[in-house]
């Protein structure tokens, strides 16, 4: 009995990876297929993978470096990848909290700080913060695969991982660095959680972080809440939802305390934070297939600037990078939109591995500099950059933006 229950779930694994392969036009495929046989003969020279966007020039630049991180060759935990990472400013040094994956497919965070933002060191020799350990993980069968205790990109498409604390973003409020990421045992088992750490222990790398808790609950499905920087009116204020079915607003949860009985309930389409897997596709300025808030947000004068996540309706199946600027004194509203992706996939570092992925977890200022941290290809590490008010004066500019003052509501089936 047990045996077919677990064919039965490695069954349904591989349908999941069939979908997510179909998602991918055949012609971007072709590219894909054919250009990471020339990064193989080149070494993995930088090569660009897919023609560049037609439309407006991109407003914030990537760093002709990428990627800026990457595995770590026989490292027992980040041999395979390392990617998706949260960012924050602390004593004039931006620090990252990166995903690492090893061979044992289980997730676990990284850390390296920078002072310009774009050369990095100290990266730690070890996980700042596991979550759990490859017993715990195990632990959850038959939800995930202990009988193949291994990076498997097969069974398990999104980075490769099976269990352990995914994606992290990081902020700091109030003295304290918090890490949301999210909590995977499993296709059934995909919550958020949170840690915190004091800033002084960072200071002095000592990683003492708290007991993980949850903030979404037992079968609601979610991965990409996000905590503001700050507090809102006394409260902590947690970004949950892109998609109301009106382009010109958003979800935020405020809450006393980070308690997973007083956030957000559900993830139906009918719920308080809907998955966004389950919310039909319809058009909002360049994207028809919403996904998720990337960074947290960033507190600027003219507003909260959010990056998000959105699949473009002429590209299909590849992640890309839009931004948001929300209003201070109420974050659900809209002021201004991307009129087109701002980073896309079309270097190899962002295919080289799980193809058409930028994943942006991480946007810090820094001496005026725009800093955009993100995963590329689930394998590594890159940054975008801009001058912030050059930034924001072209956002909110109609060469560049949707400027959301009246809309007519879209009705969500």
């Amino acid at each position: 009995m047990a045996v077919l229950k677990k064919k039965k779930v490695i069954q349904e694994m591989k349908v999941k990876r069939t979908l997510e392969k179909k998602a991918v036009s055949k012609k971007t495929r072709v590219k894909i297929k054919t250009v990471s046989a020339e990064i193989r003969r080149r070494g993995k020279k930088k090569i660009k993978v897919v023609a560049k966007s037609k439309k407006s020039p991109s407003i914030i630049k990537k760093f002709k470096g990428n990627p800026i991180i990457g595995p770590v060759r026989n490292s027992f935990w980040e041999s395979e990848a390392a990617f998706n990472p949260g960012a924050i400013v602390h004593n004039g040094e931006i620090h990252l909290f990166y995903r690492a994956l090893g061979r044992d497919g289980i997730s676990r965070i990284g850390h390296i700080s920078s002072k310009d933002g774009i050369h990095f060191s100290g990266r730690s020799t070890s996980p700042v913060y596991s979550a759990q350990n490859r017993a715990e993980a195990k632990s959850h069968y038959p939800y995930t695969s202990p009988a193949r205790l291994v990076y498997d990109t097969e069974l398990y498409p999104s980075g490769g991982g099976w269990g352990g604390c995914e994606d992290p973003r990081a902020v700091k409020i109030d003295g304290r660095v918090y890490l949301t990421f999210n909590m995977f045992n499993g296709w059934n088992s995909m919550r958020v959680a949170f840690t915190s750490i004091d800033e002084k222990d960072l200071s002095l790398k000592n990683w003492n972080w708290d007991k993980f808790a949850y903030l979404s609950r037992p079968g609601d499905r979610q991965k990409n809440w996000v905590l503001f920087p700050e507090k809102i009116n006394g409260k902590f204020a947690i970004f949950h939802n892109l998609d109301k079915g009106d382009p010109s607003r958003v979800s935020v949860a405020y809450l006393d305390k980070l308690d997973m009985y007083l956030a957000p309930q559900g993830s139906g389409v009918d719920s308080e934070a809907p998955d966004p897997q389950l919310l039909p596709d319809h058009i909002v300025a360049w994207h028809n297939r919403t996904r998720s808030a990337g960074a947290p947000p960033v507190k600027t004068k003219d507003g909260w600037l959010l990056f998000y996540h959105a699949m473009d309706k002429d590209d299909p199946g590849r992640y890309k990078v839009g931004a948001l600027l929300l209003d201070l004194k109420d974050p659900t509203k809209v002021l201004y939109r991307s009129a087109y992706p701002l980073v896309e996939p079309d270097e190899w570092y962002e295919n080289d591995y799980k193809p058409g992925i930028v994943y942006a977890t991480g946007a810090v200022v820094k001496d005026g500099t725009l800093f955009l941290y993100y995963g590329g290809g689930d394998k590594h590490i890159a940054v975008a950059s801009a001058n912030l008010d050059d930034f924001l004066q072209k956002l909110k500019n109609k060469e560049h933006a949707v400027l959301l003052k009246k809309t007519i509501p879209i009705k969500i089936l």
